[in-house]
């Protein structure tokens, strides 16, 4: 539309002919609406009154001829929500907080030793079940063991790896059994869960199955303190996987935690089927960290084959051996075994003492 140039004294004559209404006082200036708009703008920067409509509709609908209640709201109350999220957030809090360092009060006296169990994958063909059979049978068998379980307790296959129950002799459901046998085969400290694991979402089984074991389940990681009767405090941190990674030294991850996080004396690790280890020492507090990578009970591996990886499992698990008797910053309050039989005996032997 080509605008015409109106006056001010125009523009509010139409204005005020049309009661304020700027698309019929638009039309008569020959102006577009946006036009009228920028003169209207201009004139009010000037200190002009300008007059706004007063339109009422004088044709309002007539009554409806029948009555409707309105629907209450399918929601709470804004106030309600309010409130609610709050509480979810302190209740968040108090777990995240309370999960930093999680105590476990030990109320035998004496050594003790934690069977660290690799990634059993217990319904894996290539799973060495006679060796899981054996080694919790070892726990149930010697005073002062507890077992401890890395993460990856099944494949638990999900979403597009679903398709590779298909190449393996167990289902789905025989694998959640194999694991609950499992579970109740022996005492657990702690049970971490593993990205296989996690695949489950926020219905984790394990975390239900560990619950009636009244045993400790964390997704992932759990650091605890273990406090013993005389008063001596030994730490583990245990991560499915610690991060950070290295070609050179297969324990970098968890000795990457040991020397640029917290300071414990146990670090321990899963997830890439490989055994590792290495000794530090914190200079400020003067305990001896050790750094564990345990590898898996699934020891034949056609994904580990596929893709060239090399065998560098020197056992499924690791025995640790922890004398409360020692001075905080002895370095033999902490020994590591890869046998465990051989760990569990010397374990029986420092108990004896």
């Amino acid at each position: 539309m080509t605008e015409k140039k109106a006056t001010d004294e125009q523009i509010m004559a139409a204005l005020a002919k049309h009661n304020g209404i700027r698309t019929m006082a638009a039309a008569e200036l020959k102006l577009s609406e946006r036009g009228l708009l920028r003169r209207l703008a201009a004139m009010r920067g000037a200190g002009l009154e300008v007059r706004g409509t007063t339109y009422q509709n004088r044709n309002p609908p007539p009554t409806a001829d029948f009555e409707f209640t309105p629907l209450p709201d399918d929601d709470i109350p804004i106030e309600q929500l309010i409130e609610q999220r709050k509480r979810k957030f302190t209740h968040k809090r108090e777990h995240e907080e309370a999960s930093k360092l999680i105590p476990i009060r030990i109320k035998i006296g004496g050594p003790i030793g934690l069977l660290h169990f690799g990634d059993p994958h217990v319904d894996d063909d290539g799973c060495d079940i006679e060796a899981i059979e054996r080694h919790t049978a070892l726990v149930n068998a010697t005073e002062g063991l507890f077992a401890c379980n890395v993460g990856d307790t099944t494949n638990n296959w999900t979403g597009r790896l679903a398709r590779l129950y298909a190449d393996q002799t167990t289902s789905a459901a025989q694998a959640w059994r194999i694991a609950e046998w499992f579970v109740n085969r022996c005492r657990w400290l702690y049970m971490i869960g593993g990205n296989h694991d996690l695949w489950s979402g926020s219905g984790d089984p394990l975390k239900w199955i560990a619950k009636q074991q009244n045993s400790l389940y964390k997704s992932s990681e759990a650091r605890i303190a273990l406090r013993f009767p005389n008063g001596a405090e030994v730490r583990v941190n245990a991560r499915h996987d610690h991060s950070g990674s290295s070609i050179w030294n297969p324990a970098h991850g968890p000795m990457k935690a040991a020397l640029m996080g917290t300071r414990d004396h146990i670090y321990v690790a899963g997830h890439k089927h490989e055994s590792a280890y290495s000794v530090l020492k914190d200079p400020i507090q003067g305990i001896t960290m050790h750094a564990i990578k345990v590898a898996s009970y699934k020891v034949y591996d056609r994904y580990a084959k596929e893709r060239g990886f090399r065998d560098n499992s020197l056992s499924p698990c690791a025995l640790t051996v922890i004398d409360p008797s020692l001075q905080h910053d002895h370095p033999d309050m902490v020994k590591v075994f890869w046998e465990p039989e051989v760990g569990a005996d010397y374990l029986r032997w420092l108990r004896s003492r």
